[in-house]
């Protein structure tokens, strides 16, 4: 069963840290080059207790009003996720409870960061065609800010925290999803990741213990590492020809779309890869300055953004391309 993108709603916490909040805490860092570099002007962070589940039921509950889609109706909700809130049970299980629905519900999480939703969305389709499923909740919501130590500059700038909820039906004229490419490197795991916490390596006053690096950045092994450099070599040797191979099984070239959205990784990603695949800029559209890195929820913040500021319209063909830890990278296109 061919399925489409129906509805998209978001929730972003209330706490808003700017540039200039960020400059008052640290004296020191240079925001100017840190926004030249990340793009990120203003980034949301849960507060004290507040969890993604969270942020996701107020993001499912603007949906199902919003869209007068009663939770009896619902009959598949995935849950993506790296900030759960706790080992077992998973997030889409505690959502479920929270919302009430029924017992015929497929519930479960999945643990991608940034190319989540690409993959969610595969999945999700692949659930209706074999199971005659109709409405089906992806989930994206993750609160990095949780894993950043506080005078980690690399981070702190450029990520932020987010929900958004995705429902999707039945393909309806013109709305549907046309293509995949869902790709792998393993090789790149210990490029983007956090150390210590799980069972391979469990936390400990050793692994709590914060180092600062040569550029000034502290971290301990329980809090975000991420080399910047490395996983931009992999974006720029990756996605070009994922994204060429998925638009020549369909005869198309970037200028055939009206818009070719990448996960908001940084300002200086997004420009290499708008520069590779010489996207132009009115296929262009970001939202990083806003909103931050908004790791699994960013691609499906992008496309609510880009509907609401009118350049998003139904019918319209977009590509969405998510990359990040893992490595793990996917291009999903679809006609909106």
């Amino acid at each position: 069963m061919p399925a489409r993108v129906s509805h998209i709603e978001y929730v972003l916490p209330d706490r808003v840290v700017t540039n200039e909040d960020l400059k008052r805490a640290h004296p020191d860092w240079n925001m100017d080059l840190a926004a030249s570099k990340t793009g990120v002007l203003t980034r949301h962070f849960v507060k004290d207790g507040e969890l993604a589940s969270d942020l996701a039921y107020r993001a499912v509950g603007q949906l199902l009003r919003t869209t007068g889609t009663p939770p009896n109706a619902v009959d598949g909700l995935i849950f993506c996720t790296q900030s759960p809130d706790y080992i077992m049970p998973p997030n889409a299980t505690l959502l479920h409870a929270r919302l009430g629905l029924s017992s015929g519900v497929a519930a479960f999480d999945i643990t991608l960061a940034c190319s989540g939703y690409v993959y969610g969305l595969a999945i999700a389709q692949s659930m209706m065609d074999a199971l005659g499923l109709r409405k089906v909740l992806l989930v994206t919501a993750d609160t990095y800010s949780r894993y950043i130590h506080p005078d980690d500059r690399s981070a702190l700038t450029l990520f932020g925290d987010g929900a958004a909820v995705t429902l999707l039906e039945p393909a309806a004229s013109p709305s549907q999803i046309l293509d995949f490419s869902l790709e792998t490197d393993g090789r790149g795991g210990d490029k983007f990741w956090i150390e210590a916490g799980g069972l391979r390596v469990p936390r400990s006053t050793e692994t709590a213990a914060a180092r600062r690096d040569i550029a000034g950045n502290v971290r301990s092994r329980e809090t975000i590492w991420m080399d910047g450099r490395a996983v931009l070599a992999f974006a720029e040797e990756c996605i070009p020809s994922s994204v060429r191979a998925v638009l020549a099984r369909r005869a198309l070239d970037v200028s055939d779309l009206q818009l070719v959205l990448f996960h908001q990784a940084s300002a200086v990603a997004l420009s290499r890869l708008h520069e590779l695949l010489a996207v132009p800029p009115d296929r262009q559209f970001t939202n990083i300055a806003q909103v931050g890195n908004t790791v699994s929820a960013s691609l499906a913040i992008l496309l609510k953004d880009a509907e609401r500021a009118g350049r998003l319209r139904r019918g319209d063909l977009v590509l969405l391309v998510g990359f990040g830890v893992g490595f793990s990278w996917g291009c999903c296109l679809l006609r909106w």
